[in-house]
């Protein structure tokens, strides 16, 4: 678990730079300038990255159940999980509805995706991986709304175009996922054996 832990405190903690350090971002890249900036921020989050797969996948084999969830929170799960495919994709198409009224909605994916595996697994690993990603999505979303108003941000307007095509491709990424890569990549298939 420690390796797990290490990997949350080095990406999100560079993803909360943003939450909770704005004015030292703003000055460091004055100081240090854009493309280094981006380059050390990559390396932090590859490695943290690297570093909570490995450890999760590790504290997966050796971890205390802390509650058992119905069968049903995994169909439930899966239905939420849809719901972020399409907030994800939405954060990508230009000018659909969902980006224009929800403004962050990779924010929001991520808000859902740890709901729906909180709910859907019960180990202290998965308390810890997921609470701490739902944890940092509220503070971030809270923190980039706060953002926009102070900027006086003004999203673009959606058109059905847009919307469809983030809908339609999200429903396709989830179908991808639920019914093949999630067994492939991860070793569980959420509707299946």
């Amino acid at each position: 678990m420690t390796f797990m832990i290490v990997g949350l405190v080095l990406f999100l903690g560079v993803h909360s730079v943003r939450i909770f350090a704005e004015p030292l971002r703003t000055a460091t890249l004055a100081r240090v300038g854009e493309k280094t900036w981006k380059l050390a921020y990559t390396a932090v989050s590859l490695v943290g990255f690297g570093l909570l797969v490995w450890g999760y996948g590790q504290a997966r084999l050796a971890t205390s159940v802390l509650y058992g969830p119905p069968v049903a929170m995994r169909h439930i799960a899966g239905l939420l999980m849809l719901l972020s495919f399409i907030l994800l994709v939405s954060a990508y198409v230009p000018a659909n509805g969902i980006k224009a009224r929800l403004h962050h909605p990779m924010v929001l994916a991520v808000k859902v995706w740890a709901l729906a595996h909180l709910l859907a697994n019960g180990t202290l690993a998965d308390v810890v991986l997921f609470g701490s990603f739902l944890v940092w999505a509220v503070l971030n979303f809270r923190a980039a709304r706060r953002r926009d108003r102070a900027a006086g941000m003004v999203y673009p307007a959606g058109t059905k175009q847009g919307t469809a095509i983030a809908v339609v491709v999200g429903i396709g990424a989830w179908l991808l996922m639920a019914f093949w890569l999630h067994g492939v990549l991860i070793g569980v298939k959420p509707f299946g054996r």
